[in-house]
């Protein structure tokens, strides 16, 4: 079966993954990376290894080195060679500073007709109604709020809609 993702090293990245690997100051993952490239670099001066001979010769899996392989060329050297690439997640929040405002006021008005309080199913529900957002989760509203010192289901004078229980 071919190669969804052929490595091709130029010579710099071959020299930066040589030299990456006898400097012996990084860590054991990116020198275990920048080995994997280097078997797999099926260039012109690669030996252009199978994914089974490199996770043999490593002890790695090959699923494993089809990820290096498939960083390398998607994101380049640099991604491929770090093992960690937690800047690359960024998720799109669903309420900005305007709506995350709304959200809070609407929490702190009286629940509906027929509720004791708020819930967060209820908060993102009546977002939607609104008209403020097109799709929003119990979770999302839950971190919002959990920013903020407002309690849902507080009434407009603080108290809380709570019985409470008979002193003793």
């Amino acid at each position: 079966m071919p190669k969804k993702y052929v490595v091709e090293l130029t010579e710099v990245q071959r020299k930066c993954c040589v030299d990456l690997i006898r400097a012996g100051q990084t860590p054991a993952r990116s020198i275990m990376h920048a080995q994997v490239l280097l078997k797999a670099d099926s260039g012109p001066h690669g030996p252009g290894w199978t994914d089974e001979a490199i996770a043999q010769a490593f002890e790695i899996s090959t699923v494993t080195v089809a990820n290096i392989r498939k960083t390398m060329v998607g994101e380049g050297l640099e991604a491929a060679l770090q093992h960690y690439r937690s800047g690359q997640r960024h998720y799109a929040h669903k309420l900005d500073g305007h709506h995350e405002a709304h959200l809070i006021a609407l929490a702190c008005t009286e629940p509906p007709e027929g509720h004791v309080r708020w819930s967060l199913r209820l908060l993102a529900g009546r977002m939607v109604e609104l008209g403020y957002v097109d799709a929003l989760s119990h979770a999302t509203v839950g971190n919002v709020l959990k920013k903020t010192t407002c309690s849902p289901g507080a009434g407009s004078n603080g108290a809380s809609r709570q019985p409470r229980m008979p002193a003793s």
